[in-house]
């Protein structure tokens, strides 16, 4: 899962997400900007993976790159987002 520009590309990171075919982002909140990134006027694209566990919450998120004054708040956002849970399969009977 990718956050981008400047802390939170939203669209960008649900096109990625949709168009694999993926479980949807149900919740999500958008990153803070740091008052560091603020008075250095940072911006950029901070690039962040998701483990989601089964339930849709976050287990892990690891950054893939970008700024780490923006990263930092980027990762801390995509933990708090919340995916649709796993949809369960039942098992076929063999007959």
């Amino acid at each position: 899962m990718a956050a981008g520009s400047a802390l939170g590309s939203l669209p960008r990171a649900r096109a990625q997400q949709e168009s694999a075919g993926k479980r949807r982002i149900v919740e999500h909140a958008a990153p803070a900007y740091p008052a560091l990134a603020r008075s250095m006027a940072l911006e950029g694209t901070v690039k962040v993976e998701a483990v989601v566990a089964s339930d849709g919450s976050v287990k892990a998120v690891d950054v893939k790159g970008g700024h780490p004054v923006l990263a930092q708040a980027a990762a801390k956002a995509v933990r708090q987002w919340r995916w649709e849970p796993q949809a369960t399969i039942p098992a076929s009977k063999s007959k």
